[in-house]
């Protein structure tokens, strides 16, 4: 599983309008092959900052599938005009910690 994550600056008086965008947005997302959840955060101290979280079967089902579709043209027609600065997306995989193992 890989997740995806973009820190979201949008611009100021806009966060009601990228919000109802954002809604129309997630339904294009949601179908997309490899997709398996996103979520959308709004910061508590900083106004008009955001954080994205999408969860991705493989890499390149976000970084081909996705943004080589024309799914990925209305969903930069709905969002991308909102951002300032436009937000880096970074990918993780996580990290087994073993927590659920008994100590021997």
């Amino acid at each position: 599983m890989i997740l995806e994550v973009a820190v979201l600056q949008v611009k100021p008086g806009l966060s009601n309008e990228f919000e109802s965008n954002f809604r129309k947005a997630s339904r294009i997302i949601s179908q997309m092959n490899g997709y398996i959840s996103h979520e959308l955060q709004k910061c508590v101290e900083v106004d008009n900052k955001y954080i994205l979280q999408v969860k991705w079967e493989l890499l390149k089902d976000h970084t081909v599938g996705f943004r080589t579709s024309p799914a990925y043209e209305e969903w930069k027609a709905l969002l991308h005009h909102f951002y300032d600065p436009f937000p880096v997306v970074e990918h993780y995989i996580d990290i087994p910690l073993g927590l659920n193992e008994e100590p021997n």
